[in-house]
């Protein structure tokens, strides 16, 4: 009996050192942790239990029978984040560079097959070079399995992926189907095609940092959802993210002790918009005195500014913010924000997560790059995405909502349940000068009766009270009164119960 319990201590010393010493002391040359020490910062102490720990390849071509890790270059199975579960797959670069083979692939839809059963969401490390040559097209057949997995969880459970070194080819398909995408600075990089093949087919010299790294995909291509300095900073920073979220979308997401009062007001917000229409203010203090203990977790924090996205916690429960930023673009649509917002809207829709948003929007971005490259399609993502979420959405106006922009942010038109405005709010088709020049072009001659025409513009129009009259504007609310406001709607809101019309599925504008 010693013997046979010897040797499965022996065989998991095997598997456990994955590719070797060398492989692992090569692994942290580069300033990166291995695949089972990123497991073990990520999840609770002790909390891992491991699956398919003796899988090998079954792969015979090119000497592959000669090297057979136990564990095939991934490891998979479960365990807690805070005391709730969650499943991991972490590939190995130290096996075979982490490479995609047949069984590989099969450990990985066996935890997620399992996630989708039991509820829990899945979190997959990713540092791979990509699919495994010597396996041919059995190696594409296993990347199309995860794939279709991704798919099926997709709205089930929430997906999280962590790039932790490369992701290149077929690979990049899995992740661009999770919830969110975390990479690490300077170590971590995702694309199609490698520098060398765009040299060979485009002409273009790129290194592989520029052509798909954290700075790219946060900032130009909005692949990525946040980037961070190494390794241990983007594991506990996912850890902070799952505390926001639901297990399933059987759940509702996670209550939280608090200890901020619901009916704190600030003062401050009094002052927050100035006086000259013209002048930009920061959206983030807003958000930041409404939320619990002042709590943001920011989601594409480094793309399309000009809108704000992420979670925060409103009497210990999370919600979803989506904000126009005046400090960027004066807080205008174009196509990247109303993507990015869309996104976002669709994926707390997905898992009941309900919606605050704080709307100061002078409209949308003029301008043929605009047009030409497809805004009307872009902005009507968010337009739909807002229309079709069945969550709680209270709607908060500060300043400026005009034109079809006011329509889009959650307005009572687009189903908001409760909407307020602040009594600095305009809420209008456009603002003063461009309607008075519009309206009594024939005056635009005399620049003194332009100027009255103006004013008295602004004096009927440039305040909530008109959309207030109708029915569209619920309250016209105190700055400093937000925070409890806004808690009180939520607490109103978390018996709501609304369907859609039955479908098979919708058809967003892609």
């Amino acid at each position: 009996m010693k013997d046979i319990l010897q040797e499965l201590e022996d065989r998991r010393g095997q598997a456990r050192l994955g590719g070797g010493t060398k492989r692992i002391e090569a692994q942290h040359a580069k300033g990166k942790l291995t695949a089972r020490e990123r497991i073990e910062l990520l999840l609770d102490e002790d909390s891992f239990e491991e699956y398919d720990m003796f899988v090998t390849h079954r792969c015979t071509d090119f000497g592959m029978e000669g090297s057979k890790p136990r564990g095939d270059g991934v490891i998979t199975g479960w365990g807690t984040i805070n005391g709730r579960m969650v499943y991991v797959f972490s590939q190995d670069f130290t096996v075979l560079g982490g490479s995609v083979s047949e069984t590989h692939a099969a450990k990985i839809c066996k935890i997620m097959d399992m996630a989708m059963q039991n509820g829990a969401p899945v979190i997959g490390i990713n540092d791979s070079g990509g699919a495994r040559i010597q396996e041919g097209v059995s190696s594409l057949a296993a990347y199309g399995e995860v794939f279709q997995r991704n798919i099926e969880a997709s709205g089930v459970v929430p997906q999280i992926s962590m790039i932790m070194g490369p992701c290149a080819g077929g690979a990049v398909y899995s992740p661009a189907m999770t919830d969110f995408i975390f990479m690490v600075k300077d170590s971590s990089y995702m694309f199609v095609t490698g520098p060398d093949v765009v040299k060979t087919v485009t002409n273009e010299v790129v290194t592989a940092e520029e052509l798909g790294g954290a700075t790219t995909h946060t900032r130009k291509s909005s692949v990525a959802d946040g980037a961070f300095e190494n390794d241990v900073e983007a594991l506990s920073e996912v850890r902070r993210l799952i505390d926001f979220l639901p297990l399933s979308n059987r759940e509702k997401p996670p209550v939280r002790p608090f200890y901020d009062d619901p009916g704190r007001i600030e003062e401050s917000l009094d002052t927050l918009i100035p006086d000259n229409p013209n002048k930009p203010y920061d959206m983030k203090e807003l958000i930041l005195k409404v939320a619990d203990e002042g709590d943001f977790y920011e989601i594409q924090e480094n793309f399309a500014k000009n809108i704000i996205t992420g979670f925060i916690r409103l009497e210990g429960q999370t919600v979803g913010v989506v904000a126009n930023q005046p400090m960027v673009l004066a807080g205008v649509l174009d196509i990247d924000s109303a993507r990015k917002a869309a996104r976002f809207v669709r994926f707390c829709d997905c898992f009941e997560i309900p919606i605050l948003t704080l709307v100061d929007v002078p409209g949308f971005l003029p301008g043929v790059t605009q047009e030409y490259n497809g805004v009307i399609k872009h902005g009507a993502k968010l337009l739909f995405a807002y229309g079709e979420a069945t969550v709680p959405k209270v709607t908060v106006i500060t300043r400026k909502a005009y034109g079809g922009a006011y329509v889009v942010m959650s307005s009572k038109h687009l189903r908001g349940d409760i909407n307020y405005a602040w009594p600095t709010s305009e809420i209008a088709v456009m603002g003063a000068k461009g309607a008075t020049e519009i309206l009594y072009r024939s005056e635009l001659g005399d620049p003194e009766k332009i100027a009255q025409r103006a004013k008295d513009y602004e004096d009927a129009f440039a305040n909530p009270f008109v959309a207030a009259e109708r029915g569209f504007i619920d309250e016209v609310i105190q700055p400093r009164s937000t925070r409890k406001r806004v808690c009180r709607a939520f607490a109103q809101l978390r018996t709501k119960r609304k369907q859609m019309p039955w479908k098979k599925h919708d058809n967003i504008p892609l």
